[in-house]
């Protein structure tokens, strides 16, 4: 596709005939057409791209979207799966009632594996600009960071570590992992991360060591350099390391930087750092070798049965009482939750109904099961032949909350159920490594779908890796629009159908996962277009593709 105008990609389900619907793609085309005249600048406003809720997502159009490139631009159409849907030039159709089910489901499986169109994007982090030049061979000093939160908080923290190393021409010590205090896993970088693979693949931008070196011996001891402790800004600018930290680094020869969650701003102008922020994240950044052969084998046992969706289901004791959603549990669990709050966040005071109608409560597995996937006509044909690889931390309120999902979805897989015994007890998954093998198999997904992406650095970076590896399809339920029609649903006011056609409606205004402007609560690991990416023989040279390594 030689086409240069950056479009949002988006399926709508409209009635084609109503000038009224219609009308507002139009004019979205057209501006399409002159993005290229806007500024390069990361602040972009996004076009239309949602009116609430956060993410990238598609639902509906996954079986009824087709792209038919005429004039190098995407033409979009969409229909419920049990009827006519547009499937190539002119009027030619095909209907899925007169289709057995084989063929249905086969049809839906071939727009399951296909990946949203790029519009002649590719992601690009793997190479540098010509201009940039390799780390020198003598540095300012040494930087040494301690990475604190959970394996993806950890992940983004070693991101921003590299690229503070850049900035401020220092020698990186491996990150220090923060894996004790929440995990109960001593791992540390080299027990989760292949640490040879990390430095040479780096090696063309910063030095990066194991240790602090040895200055001398005292008292028959060897003795390192004692590095200086400093506490960045929080998402502080390149200026205060090319200042601050890099004055102090002079002084002493190193410094320690902690806390060192969020301490380097996301939206930076400078293109080059963006990338290689993504050169880490998705390129450097690989798991150990069993990590990896294991969620090789769970994904390879769930391809065998065909297609399959992951989802981060998140309903842990700490999410609900961080959101503050408390009302549909029992007295205890309440006690429990409030307690909780109380003791490890901001007082604040939290109404559940006005928190679950802004989209702030998670959705139950229930809500999963009767409005994400099953109030949804393509997931009546998809869930009867796909696997859904399950990843969840340990489900508040214990198995009734989950009875209503395996009822209506008894395909449910976990690392535990597909993997074997021996297998899970090669490497110890009960810390971070566990997560880790999900957070790769989830990659691998067909679709991704996240039950509540807010806080978690999880489904953020996945969402973001998905779309670097080639725009692959994630779901993010608008759970501000589905919850009125789940509480009246509750309150006995709606009927079944009504039910399902409201459900419908709300999931409708999805978009497909493809090149789109990032917008708020969107971070840059959400979403690391346009960035991150490139495009062959653009026009414009901020556009093109950077030349190779």
């Amino acid at each position: 596709m030689s086409s240069e105008s950056v479009a949002h990609v988006r399926c709508v389900a409209v009635d084609m005939g109503d000038p009224d619907r219609t009308a507002p793609l139009k004019a979205r085309n057209a501006e399409n057409e002159h993005f290229e005249e806007k500024s390069w600048s990361i602040k972009m406003k996004g076009l239309t791209r949602r009116q609430t809720g956060p993410g990238v997502v598609f639902l509906l159009c996954v079986v009824s979207m087709v792209s038919h490139m005429r004039q190098e631009k995407l033409k979009f159409t969409f229909m419920n799966l049990g009827s006519s849907f547009e499937v190539g030039h002119g009027n030619e159709h095909n209907s899925l009632t007169h289709l057995t089910y084989q063929e249905t489901t086969q049809l839906v499986a071939d727009r399951l594996r296909s990946s949203t169109p790029s519009l002649g994007w590719r992601s690009s982090a793997a190479s540098r600009n010509p201009e940039w030049s390799p780390p020198p061979e003598r540095t300012n000093g040494y930087l040494l960071v301690r990475c604190n939160g959970g394996l993806n908080q950890q992940r983004g923290a070693i991101c921003n570590a590299v690229l503070a190393a850049r900035i401020m021409n220092a020698t990186l010590v491996l990150p220090a992992l923060d894996t004790n205090s929440f995990w109960h896993d001593k791992s540390g970088f080299s027990g989760i991360y292949d640490v040879r693979h990390f430095i040479t693949s780096l090696a063309n931008d910063v030095k990066v060591v194991t240790t602090l070196p040895l200055v001398g011996v005292v008292y028959k001891q060897h003795r390192r350099i004692k590095p200086f402790q400093l506490r960045p800004p929080r998402n502080a600018l390149p200026n205060w390391y090319e200042t601050v930290a890099l004055a102090k680094m002079k002084e002493h020869g190193a410094i320690l930087l902690s806390p060192f969650s969020h301490r380097l701003a996301e939206e930076l102008d400078n293109l080059d750092y963006q990338r290689l922020r993504c050169r880490v994240n998705y390129h450097a950044l690989r798991f150990r070798e069993d990590v990896m052969s294991l969620s090789s084998k769970i994904v390879a046992r769930l391809r065998a049965e065909g297609q399959f969706l992951a989802i981060h289901l998140r309903f842990e004791m700490d999410m609900l009482a961080f959101a503050g959603c408390t009302d549909i549990f029992t007295v205890a669990e309440q006690a429990m939750l409030v307690k909780y709050r109380m003791e490890n966040f901001a007082e604040k005071t939290l109404h559940y109904t006005d928190r679950r109608l802004i989209g702030k409560c998670p959705l139950t597995p229930e809500e999963v099961s009767l409005g994400a996937l099953r109030g949804v006509t393509i997931f009546v044909y998809m869930y009867m032949y796909m696997y859904i690889f399950f990843f969840k931390g340990d489900i508040f309120g214990g198995e009734r909350f989950m009875d209503p999902l395996r009822k209506f979805f008894p395909r449910l897989k976990t690392r535990k159920t597909v993997a074997t015994a021996d297998e899970l007890n090669r490497i110890s998954t009960e810390g971070l490594l566990g997560p880790a093998v999900d957070y790769m198999v989830c990659l691998l997904s067909d679709i991704f779908m996240p039950t509540f992406e807010g806080p978690s650095n999880f489904a953020n970076n996945l969402l973001g890796h998905r779309l670097y590896n080639g725009f692959h399809k994630s779901i993010i339920p608008d759970r501000r629009a589905l919850a009125p029609i789940f509480m009246k649903m509750e309150e006995g006011s709606l009927d079944q159908g009504e039910f399902k056609e409201r459900v419908k409606a709300a999931m409708r205004t999805t978009l497909v996962a493809g090149p789109h402007t990032r917008v708020e609560p969107e971070s840059f690991y959400t979403n690391p277009w346009p960035e991150c990416f490139c495009k062959p023989h653009a026009a414009r040279k901020s556009y093109q593709c950077p030349g190779p390594i």
